[in-house]
Parts: C-alpha cells; sequence; structure tokens
C-alpha cells in the first residue's frame, strides 16, 4: 500500500477517480480550460475510499477554470490526499487556447499546457520501535514540480484529447536509487454525444486511456452517460469500468453515477465498487461526492 501511494506522488498527479465525468474533464486535461466561453465553473469533490477503515485513503479536490480574453481559458487544481501515515498536498496551474476551425460544426482545436506541484510526506512519529531500525529515521517529505501539455478537438457532438503528463524526468531520488526517472503518463480521452428526441434526451459514450512510460502498464475506463434536458438544467446518469490493459483487460471496478444540473448549482454522486483482489479487505468501496456552481460572466466574450 506504501509503494502504491508514494509512485502515484512522485509521478506529480492525482487519481482521477471518476472526477472528469462529473462535467468536469479538466481535472485529466489542461486544454479544457475555459472551454465553457460564459461560464467560471468551480468544483470540489471528495473521494472516500474503504469507508469504515481506520486511516482509509481519501482525496479532497477544488477546481476551478474560466475563459478569459476571447480564445484562452484558465484554471487550477488544489488537492489533498492521505492514506494512512503517507499524504500530499498538490495542485497545477493551467492555461489553454482555443482556436475555430469552422464555425458551422462547431469544429474547433485546443493547445494547454499545466505546471504541477506536488508536496509527499510519510509521518513515522507513530511507528513502533522506530528507534530500533536503522532504516526509520525523521519524517520524509519532497517538494516536486513538472509539466503537462494537451490537445484537444471537437467536431460537433465528437471530441478526442491527448495529453502527456510528467514531462520531465525526475532528477531526484528521495526513497530508493531504484525509482523510475521517467514518469511521463500519456492519456487519451475520447467519445461521441447522441442527441434524442431534438435533444430532449443525450447518450454519450467515451474512452479514457492511460498508459505510464516507466513501466509500459496502462488502463482504460469504459463509460456511458444519459442525459435529459430539463428547462432549468439537467439530470444524468451513467457508469464507468475501469479495467488493466496488459493483464487481459482485467476489471479493477465499475462505478454507478448520477447527478443533476439546476440553474447555476450541481451536484453528483458516484459510488466504485471493487472487483479486484482488494474486494476481501475493502466491501465498501469507493465514494465520490461533487458539489459545483456556474458563475455567468458579466460580459458575455465570444470567439472571433
Amino acid at each position: 500500500m506504501l509503494f502504491t501511494f508514494t509512485a502515484q506522488a512522485q509521478e506529480f498527479t492525482m487519481n482521477p477517480y471518476t472526477m472528469y465525468l462529473v462535467e468536469n474533464p479538466f481535472t485529466i486535461s489542461p486544454a479544457y480550460a475555459g472551454i465553457d466561453e460564459d461560464i467560471h465553473r468551480l468544483r470540489v469533490s471528495g473521494a472516500f475510499q474503504w469507508a469504515g477503515m481506520e486511516d482509509a485513503p481519501n482525496t479532497q479536490t477544488l477546481s476551478y477554470d474560466t475563459r478569459v480574453w476571447e480564445k484562452s481559458g484558465i484554471g487550477g487544481i488544489l488537492y489533498n490526499d492521505t492514506n494512512g501515515n503517507t499524504s500530499q498536498i498538490g495542485g497545477q496551474l493551467s492555461y489553454a487556447h482555443h482556436l475555430i476551425i469552422k464555425q458551422e460544426n462547431e469544429q474547433y482545436i485546443s493547445f494547454g499546457i499545466s505546471y504541477k506541484f506536488v508536496q509527499f510526506r510519510i509521518d513515522v512519529s507513530d511507528f513502533e520501535n522506530a528507534g530500533d531500525d536503522p532504516n526509520i529515521g525523521a519524517d520524509i517529505s519532497s517538494f516536486n514540480s513538472n509539466f503537462e501539455a494537451a490537445f484537444l478537438y471537437q467536431l460537433e457532438k465528437f471530441f478526442f484529447s491527448f495529453n502527456a503528463s510528467n514531462i520531465l524526468d525526475k532528477d531526484v531520488k528521495v526513497f530508493d536509487e531504484s525509482e523510475p526517472q521517467k514518469l511521463r503518463n500519456y492519456y487519451a480521452y475520447t467519445g461521441y454525444t447522441f442527441l434524442l428526441e431534438e435533444g430532449i434526451y443525450e447518450l454519450e459514450p467515451s474512452l479514457y486511456f492511460k498508459y505510464f512510460e516507466s513501466d509500459g502498464r496502462s488502463e482504460s475506463d469504459l463509460n456511458f452517460k444519459a442525459r435529459k434536458i430539463t428547462e432549468d438544467g439537467y439530470l444524468w446518469a451513467g457508469i464507468s469500468g475501469r479495467f488493466i490493459n496488459d493483464q487481459s483487460f482485467k476489471p479493477l471496478y465499475f462505478s454507478p453515477m448520477l447527478g443533476l444540473k439546476k440553474q447555476k448549482f450541481y451536484a453528483a454522486y458516484g459510488y466504485s465498487y471493487n472487483i479486484n483482489e482488494s474486494q476481501a479487505l475493502n466491501s465498501s468501496g469507493t465514494h465520490l461526492l461533487t458539489l459545483g456552481i456556474d458563475f455567468e460572466h458579466s460580459k458575455n466574450a465570444r470567439w472571433k
């Protein structure tokens, strides 16, 4: 368990769980910063794993993005992740530029970049007999940073994004000489939104693919969402499944989700049910709660 969260911390990233599916793809790609030209989007999320177990992993996330000028967007993410004696506080600052190719079919491309940072810490104060083990000293902590670049293409209701994270090799060894220096990860997110009954209903299948250069492993999320548009917002429900590609597409978990948007307020809930080896230790799965609010710009910016 310690190794898992140590590796995650040194990859300068947070586990997105299914946060990108709760109407917030900015959490997985900086190219989405300011994608809605008339809205300031604020989201607060909490992921609670293994509920009921002492010192169970949990993550809190705050994200904000908005359009600035006519063709640019900015955003930021802060997160706090704890797991027993390990913890990390991190975030990112993002910029995106949006270019229209053809207005008639809503065809455009976006480019994004992020500066990412994380402070990782291991607390050994409550280790039993720590003084008798020469390998256990004072609390270990490190601060690291890196960059991420992203691309987004949209044509009518089709979307495709690709981003490379942790572009720079890690040059600091904190825990062991065998730690990987190449921490680059590659992500692709694509899908299509089908409109039914003159747009009253929307069906959206999507795929989120992740490749980790350090060890060659990869994962895929297969997702499906359905929305019903209402007079002052919409209701939606969906399901996501995460699979290990290099282990014969072995499933990790399934996540049913639901949410609503009412005027400027947003709320969503998801539950991840584990179907891997950890199920024997964890029957409660992971709970994900997201709350948000969308502020309209005082002046409606339009692309030119």
